[in-house]
Order: structure tokens, then C-alpha cells, then sequence
């Protein structure tokens, strides 16, 4: 049966031809690929191999590198002896360390979103007022003294700094326990009168 002959609707019959042309069309391209071409392709995926391997390392050193500046975080913030915060403007709790939330005798994750002028004592609210908003409208560090403490319970009394934050306008705010160096201070006038 020629080419004239063939009838091209037998899709059985067409897939068949397809076959074999493309069989001798490999064997011709076989015998003309060269040992040259073969040897450039070889050597190309040899360097992309080697660039991979050098990418694999670069990303495997920044990772180490993220990790040890995850654990220098962690010491620097979460197991520092000073309260750490992070506020918005209206107070709101954004971040905070494990010293911050035991001066604030509250679980660490159960106090984020809540605001920390709650846990001010009422004698000392206006001095954090004045404090916090001149730590906003000056854009420089303020500090003031504050007795924490809610419900009439008083906790503890602090000295605290903080500044605004240029791109997030957050405060970050530094709080030390002063309690003891107060009684300390207290204790050491009176036995002198």
C-alpha cells in the first residue's frame, strides 16, 4: 500500500506510520550528534551541578547564621531580667518578654492585645498619661516612675523608659523593678532619723 493509497481516517493505521517516522527521524539525528555537542552538554550540567552545590552551602550558612540570631534574640529579649514591651499608640500590647508579663502577674500570650494602661495603678495613671504621650509627641526617650497594680491590687513599682519606633510608631518600652531598692532606700532613712 503507497502513500496514495493509505487511508488517512484509520487512526490505528496513521499512529502506526507516525512511529516509524519518528524512529528513523531519532536514528538520523543519532548518527549526527556529535561527540563534541555531547561532550559541551556534559560539561554545562557539570557546572550547573556545582552552581547548585555552591547555592545549597550559601543558603545552609544563612541559615545557621538566622538560628544563632534567633538565639541571641531570645536570650536578649525573652530571658531578660527588664520587662520588655511593645505598645501602640493607644497602648495596646503588641510584644512582650517573660519578665514583662510576671511584673505583670499575667501568662505572656494571654496579655498581648490588651492595653497596658490597665495594669497602672490608679495614683500613678496620670503620670504614665503625661509619660506616654510625651514619648509620642517628642520622638525622643522619656522615663518616668509608675506603681504597677489593678483591681487594688498593687504589684510592683517600676521605672520605665521609652521611645517611638520611626517606621511602626510603636513604643518600646524598657521596665525595671524597683520594689526592692525602694523598700532598700526607705528602710536605710528611716533607721537613720
Amino acid at each position: 500500500m503507497t502513500d496514495e493509497e493509505m487511508d488517512f481516517t484509520d487512526a490505528k493505521m496513521l499512529r502506526q506510520k507516525a512511529e516509524k517516522k519518528l524512529k528513523e527521524k531519532k536514528n538520523k539525528e543519532a548518527g549526527t550528534l556529535k561527540e563534541t555537542d555531547v561532550n559541551k552538554l556534559l560539561h554545562e550540567l557539570q557546572v550547573h551541578q556545582i552552581e547548585l552545590e555552591l547555592q545549597n552551602e550559601e543558603l545552609r550558612q544563612a541559615y545557621e547564621t538566622a538560628e544563632t540570631a534567633l538565639k541571641k534574640y531570645t536570650m536578649l529579649f525573652d530571658l531578660s531580667p527588664m520587662g520588655y514591651f511593645l505598645l501602640e499608640a493607644e497602648g495596646t500590647i503588641r510584644d512582650l518578654n517573660f519578665t514583662g508579663a510576671d511584673m505583670l502577674d499575667e501568662r505572656r500570650f494571654s496579655l498581648i492585645n490588651t492595653n497596658f494602661k490597665l495594669f497602672v495603678s490608679e495614683d500613678s495613671k496620670p503620670v504614665f498619661n503625661t509619660f506616654f504621650r510625651k514619648v509620642y509627641n517628642t520622638n525622643a526617650k522619656e522615663s518616668c516612675e509608675v506603681l504597677l497594680g489593678y483591681d487594688k491590687k498593687p504589684l510592683c513599682t517600676v521605672y520605665m523608659e521609652g521611645v517611638v519606633t520611626e517606621d511602626e510608631q510603636n513604643c518600646l518600652l524598657s521596665v525595671v523593678d524597683i520594689s526592692k531598692f525602694k523598700s532598700r532606700t526607705i528602710s536605710e532613712s528611716s533607721t537613720d532619723e
